[in-house]
């Protein structure tokens, strides 16, 4: 695959930075409640009304930061796995990632919830369900690791990815099955997805979470242009395989339990954006397909927020629904164009 010129590629990301901005802007616009842009900027920059800037500061511009930072971790996640992998099917869904994180955050809201004190949730409450959540998508990657290392065939990995993510599913739907009426609500309007139910203090928690996983992944770009390569070449490189693939899998599980934990299992994300990033710049270059993935996640996720508020009808759809009617085409036209741009 030819990779673009050095003024080319600027010239995209220029692009993709103009439409993710337009989209941030867009997000912030829409809603319920009808605001106009002087208002917005009399809020922004002025005194605005106590209302605006109550809806604006407490629910659109936290909902806004919290799509970007979910559409960065979901995608670079996607990216890391498509990359170790080598497969461009794989991805926190397909593999089962999203699903031990689900187990995790079930375990903490349906199994603990009732023997922990108010005063213990709200001081370490978000963290321990974010510890929760990338423990279960932690043990589930050191699972299909161990069996990567036995079995090469990739098409199978993905096959037993499927299978643990629905034995997962099975303890989950018992927990439910014993849960207590309010906990097991809860709980099944976290899995709709949702960006827009994050408190302050969970919304720090999800920035500082994920701005590690993203740094970690910025500098473990050589250790994926390598990987890429095959074990055997990254290894006659001087690279540590075992050390560069824990390393990756903690990136992963750190990002995708992030978002899991606090906005629910959103899928399709993480499989199909590191494609488009790839379609753009047509490179395999980790270095400049993590800051493209990164930039186009974000932007998808605030379309997909866009569309899930249904504007005029002051409704919103749940968030999985639109990232599957988005995510589900990119996916079909990867199998049918059989990897032509995939970059494997």
């Amino acid at each position: 695959m030819a990779n673009n010129t050095p003024v080319k590629t600027g010239f995209i990301f220029l692009l993709l930075f103009a439409v993710l901005m337009a989209l941030f802007i867009l997000d912030i616009f829409s809603g319920s409640v009808s605001i106009t842009a002087g208002d917005i900027w009399n809020t922004l920059f002025a005194s605005g009304s106590e209302t605006t800037n109550t809806i604006i500061f407490s629910f659109r511009l936290p909902k806004a930061v919290t799509a970007v930072l979910a559409g960065m971790a979901l995608s670079v996640a996607g990216l890391q796995m498509q990359t170790v992998f080598r497969n461009p099917m794989a991805g926190p869904d397909v593999l089962g990632i999203t699903s031990g994180a689900s187990l995790g955050v079930a375990f903490v809201v349906m199994g603990f919830s009732g023997s922990i004190s108010p005063a213990f949730i709200s001081s370490f409450g978000n963290w321990m369900i974010a510890a929760a959540s990338w423990a279960g998508s932690g043990v589930l990657m050191m699972v299909i690791l161990a069996l990567s290392a036995r079995i090469r065939d990739i098409m199978t990995i993905l096959i037993l990815g499927i299978m643990l993510s629905s034995g997962i599913s099975a303890i989950v739907i018992l927990m439910q099955y014993f849960s207590s009426e309010s906990l097991l609500k809860s709980y099944v309007v976290w899995t709709m997805g949702s960006l827009g139910n994050l408190t302050g203090n969970q919304l720090t928690v999800l920035s500082i979470s994920v701005s590690v996983g993203i740094a970690l992944s910025l500098v473990s770009s050589k250790m994926l242009n390598a990987l890429l390569l095959g074990e055997n070449y990254a290894a006659s490189m001087g690279l540590n395989v075992k050390t560069a693939r824990f390393a990756v899998f903690t990136c992963s599980s750190i990002l995708a339990g992030s978002v899991t934990a606090f906005c629910g299992p959103v899928g399709f994300i993480g499989i199909a954006v590191p494609h488009v990033a790839r379609l753009l710049l047509r490179t395999s270059n980790h270095s400049l397909l993590i800051p493209a993935t990164i930039m186009t996640g974000a932007a998808v996720m605030l379309l997909s927020d866009i569309i899930a508020q249904l504007p005029g009808y002051g409704r919103n759809l749940p968030l999985n629904a639109v990232t599957s009617i988005l995510g589900i085409p990119i996916v079909i036209w990867i199998i049918v164009r059989n990897r032509k741009f995939s970059g494997f």
